[in-house]
């Protein structure tokens, strides 16, 4: 039987958490399908080493960025050097950027003047953008509206891309979602999905557009079912296709190949004139 390709599109796999058997983590990944895993950055530190990573492994992709969490001390040579990182082949978006309002560590404007240099900075690059959103949404959508509306990014080489972003492990609602499509930016769905009290989260599954979506395990945090309680890992991406596939009513082989699709256009290189590999959208999604 053939495993279906699979695409961790966001795994912390630097984390200390991975240090006694990283190895044999991808290669349980491989053993179900994952063929590419991006490991965003939280920080310069650990954009260093999502890097590291990549350099020594072909499946691993890395982001860079500084999470809402990390940024007291965002200035702009935080910037100029999130700038030079980006420049590394394997760097294909930046990221993990956005907003939390949950633990309140770092104030709530130092992380939007984060938030808004990051994305003026991946504009520039060309490079898509992945979004934490933690009890942030209303803050968050203001910020991204403006972003995606304003002549600077419109006239960007990001412009180009048919994805420009992902909101990552998504919480929100219909709305939320509809906004996000409007932003041409992918949903991530992860371990939540699978989640037996995720209603919520179930009901909303089938109103997405499939060509929309992306899988992701957040490891190592985020464990789907059956597993839940336990450090995640990029193999259980397939517990989440499987719900999924469940929640709307298609073939697993569909969600694998259309989520597949999706992290490949997202996250294509992107050089001079040419164009990143584009997905077939299906009606009533957007185009």
């Amino acid at each position: 039987m053939t495993v279906p390709t699979l695409v961790d599109s966001h795994c912390h796999l630097d984390l200390e958490q991975f240090d006694a058997d990283r190895a044999a983590v991808l290669e349980r990944a491989q053993a179900q399908g994952v063929r590419m895993i991006v490991n965003p950055g939280i920080d310069l530190v650990h954009s260093q080493q999502a890097i590291a990573l990549a350099d020594l492994h072909p499946q691993v992709y890395a982001a860079v960025g500084i999470h809402p969490n990390s940024s007291a001390d965002f200035s702009e040579q935080t910037l100029t050097k999130l700038s030079a990182l980006a420049e590394h082949p394997k760097v294909v978006a930046i990221g993990e950027i956005g907003l939390d309002y949950h633990w309140e560590t770092v104030s709530r404007p130092t992380q939007a003047q984060a938030f808004r240099a990051q994305l003026d900075l991946a504009a520039e690059l060309g490079l898509p953008v992945i979004i934490h959103n933690r009890e942030a949404s209303t803050d968050l959508a203001q910020i991204l509206d403006a972003w995606a509306a304003s002549a600077r990014t419109r006239n960007s080489p990001l412009a180009k891309r048919p994805f420009w972003g992902v909101l990552h492990a998504f919480s929100g609602d219909a709305a939320l979602a509809q906004a996000a499509f409007s932003w041409n930016f992918a949903i991530g769905l992860g371990g939540p999905v699978t989640f037996k009290n995720a209603q919520d989260l179930h009901n909303l599954a089938p109103q997405l557009c499939l060509d929309h979506l992306l899988l992701e395990t957040d490891a190592p945090w985020l464990t789907p079912h059956p597993f839940r309680g336990k450090r995640n890992e990029p193999a259980y991406v397939a517990l989440v296709a499987a719900r999924l596939a469940e929640l709307l009513a298609v073939p697993v082989e569909e969600i694998a190949a259309r989520t597949t699709a999706v992290a490949r256009s997202l996250f294509a290189p992107l050089d001079g004139d040419q164009q990143p590999e584009t997905v077939t959208m299906t009606a009533g999604c957007p185009s």
